[in-house]
């Protein structure tokens, strides 16, 4: 007891539980903080993780840009009638300089041939007016004509009709005129969506056997033929030998991207687009808005299945990876991964919420 002039002060004095229980708490709050990472690190890791998927976002966004510009550029420099290739159908006009009686407007058979005065029946088809000039022109000089001149005009092209489907703007069926690419197929179908995958399936029905078409339609040739595009090749990288021509009955397939999926205790498990990139474990974490304050970062599990549901488990620390201790691992499409809970840092929080019940005041444990 102290006296300051003539009042009395009382000063209350803690019994020795309540000194040791502080002394503890106060001590386990310094080692916790100390071994785990600070809000500011986690809050860091994911606005990185948020930059990279507006870098996805964006990547999305050039490629349709470079559809649009690709496919306007490749429509001002090509003539149609110089690169389609003919078809069934079509409409052709042949004139020979040398002899007017070998002129002739003539449609193209279902088999893909024609008939011409003195040269009887020719394969036309999958030539283009050029190519059909130069074989007609080779015909003529070896029965009639030293180096005639022979000219090939697409009067009218036959329709032809597309499909695209998955992960584009305007999925759906289209009837289109001439010879289209690719490039011109996508852009017809509005470009791609942000989930859109990294590939492209292009889905073609089998060619005729002119032969034995019978034959053909019961054996093995006769099953579509798939042929697998890859999209930053074609529409960042600029490779132009990607843009395939199009033909009659052709389907375009983008696949949606992939999916992680992210368990346990995190803040927003679920799943989440791979949007054609490559992408680790923390960034994957990070996704699911950070780690709950229960969590075993050191005890993260990823279970990743092969061929024949082949499960495998690896194990990893997520503590480890964000001081640089630890190589943070790429995840690959359909991977999972689950953090789980610690006990004891479960036992230190109901321990808090104890404390904080029965002496009215709290005190932080730190990020756990």
């Amino acid at each position: 007891m102290f006296i300051l002039g003539s009042r009395q002060t009382k000063i209350p004095v803690l019994n020795h539980r309540s000194i040791w229980i502080s002394i503890l708490l106060t001590l386990l709050f310094f080692l916790i903080s100390c071994a785990t990472d600070s809000p500011q690190k986690k809050a860091a890791t994911l606005r990185e993780s948020q930059t990279k998927e507006k870098d996805s976002s964006k990547q999305v966004k050039m490629m349709n840009e470079s559809i649009l510009m690709r496919n306007l550029s490749l429509t001002s420099q090509r003539s149609a009638t110089r690169d389609y290739r003919i078809g069934p159908e079509d409409l052709l006009e042949i004139s020979v300089y040398e002899d007017e009686k070998l002129n002739k407007t003539v449609r193209v058979s279902s088999e893909g041939d024609i008939s011409l005065p003195l040269l009887g029946v020719v394969k036309v088809e999958g030539l283009t007016a050029v190519q059909l000039e130069r074989e007609i022109r080779d015909l003529l000089t070896k029965k009639l004509y030293q180096n005639p001149h022979v000219s090939v005009f697409v009067k009218e092209y036959r329709g032809q009709r597309i499909s695209v489907i998955g992960a584009v703007e305007k999925p759906g069926v289209y009837d289109v005129i001439g010879q289209k690419t690719v490039l011109e197929g996508l852009a017809l179908a509005g470009g791609l969506k942000e989930d859109a995958g990294q590939l492209l399936f292009l889905i073609r029905p089998s060619s005729r056997d002119e032969k034995n078409l019978e034959k053909a339609r019961t054996s093995e040739e006769r099953t579509p033929e798939t042929l697998v595009i890859d999209l930053e090749q074609l529409l960042v990288k600029g490779n132009l030998s990607l843009n395939l021509p199009l033909k009659h009955g052709d389907v375009i397939n983008i696949p949606v991207s992939g999916k992680v999926f992210v368990g346990g205790e995190v803040s927003r498990p679920g799943g989440f687009y791979l949007k054609g990139k490559r992408m680790t474990v923390s960034q994957a974490i990070a996704m699911a808005e950070g780690l709950k304050p229960k969590a075993n970062a050191s005890g993260t599990v990823i279970f990743r299945y092969g061929e024949g549901d082949e499960e495998e488990v690896l194990s990893v620390d997520v503590n480890a990876i964000h001081k640089g201790e630890s190589k943070d691992i790429y995840l690959r499409e359909n991977d999972i991964v689950i953090v789980p809970q610690s006990g004891a840092k479960a036992f230190l929080i109901e321990l808090r919420n104890t404390m904080t019940g029965i002496f009215g005041f709290g005190v932080s444990l730190g990020t756990l």
